[in-house]
């Protein structure tokens, strides 16, 4: 008898747990969900400066031949109740602000507790020569067409940025960067992810932490091209006639040089060193532990 009552007893206790559950994960951020898409317009900042804060969403930025900008938003929340979902919606916003020098910021406002979550996906249609700033938490940034300097700084998210003259900076702590048709000074650092340069024109200072460099230069600018990784593959294509001065270390890996140098280099204690052309133009490769190889 006293064994069924502890059965008993037990029994009750799961079903008081379980009950528990349900309450519990019955609000959890993602149990339901709102979307709603707005269109605003923005004149252009008075200095050509735009700075553009979105802490969770992806971040597109479009150069087009125009006076005005536009921004397309398309917004999401989760919460509890479909109720909270549409009310944390309605509660997203982006602010314009112009301070003092005529710059334009836009931050993304999101409310949220720990079981409402929001997003906001945006897409910029701006002048081609405004000089432009987007710093992003948790989302893609993709930019395109512009005719100015370009930074971002993303510390989740991949960065694409495709047919930019300009000089480009671009920060990324753990995702890809992938550059396309530019022109102009290009820095890139990842600290966890490949980074991929194709078609450049200009200056190169790439590096990440732990991933592959592959850049293809078309035309090389005076301060050259350094590349650096900790531990990855390095893969430089050059023009086929340039002037510069090769030196390249690897710590852990091997060399592979299809170029010929004056005077003509081997590898030697996993470095090699030479001139290409009248050289002049620094072109310096670090690999801590990868293949590095020149074309």
């Amino acid at each position: 008898m006293t064994d069924e009552s502890s059965n008993g007893d037990c029994g009750v206790g799961r079903r008081g747990f379980g009950r528990f559950i349900e309450t519990l994960l019955a609000g959890i951020p993602w149990s339901e969900r709102a979307e709603e898409t707005e269109t605003i317009q923005v004149a252009r900042p008075p200095s050509g400066n735009l700075r553009i804060d979105n802490a969770n969403g992806r971040t597109r930025v479009v150069g087009e031949d125009r006076s005005d900008i536009e921004i397309q938003l398309s917004k999401a929340a989760r919460a509890e109740s479909v109720e909270q979902a549409r009310k944390l919606v309605e509660a997203i916003h982006v602010v314009p602000t112009e301070d003092a020098a005529g710059d334009l910021n836009l931050d993304v406002e999101i409310p949220g507790r720990w079981n409402r979550r929001g997003r906001v996906d945006m897409e910029l249609r701006i002048p081609r020569e405004l000089k432009v700033q987007v710093t992003a938490a948790n989302g893609k940034v993709c930019a395109q067409g512009l005719r100015d300097s370009f930074r971002a700084r993303s510390s989740n998210g991949p960065v694409r940025i495709e047919d930019v003259t300009g000089d480009v900076e671009i920060h990324t702590s753990n995702a890809k960067v992938s550059c396309l048709c530019t022109c102009g000074h290009l820095l890139a650092r990842s600290s966890n992810g490949r980074i991929e340069l194709e078609d450049h024109r200009g200056s190169v200072d790439a590096a990440t932490s732990n991933g592959t460099i592959h850049c293809e230069v078309e035309d090389l600018g005076k301060s050259g091209v350094i590349l650096s990784t900790s531990n990855g593959r390095i893969v430089l294509d050059l023009p086929e006639e340039v002037d510069g001065d090769v030196d390249i270390r690897v710590d852990n890996g091997m060399i592979r040089n299809s170029r010929e140098l004056d005077p003509p280099s081997r590898e030697r204690s996993g470095r090699v060193k030479g001139t290409l052309g009248r050289g002049g133009t620094p072109i310096r490769i670090r690999a801590s532990n990868g293949t590095i190889s020149i074309r």
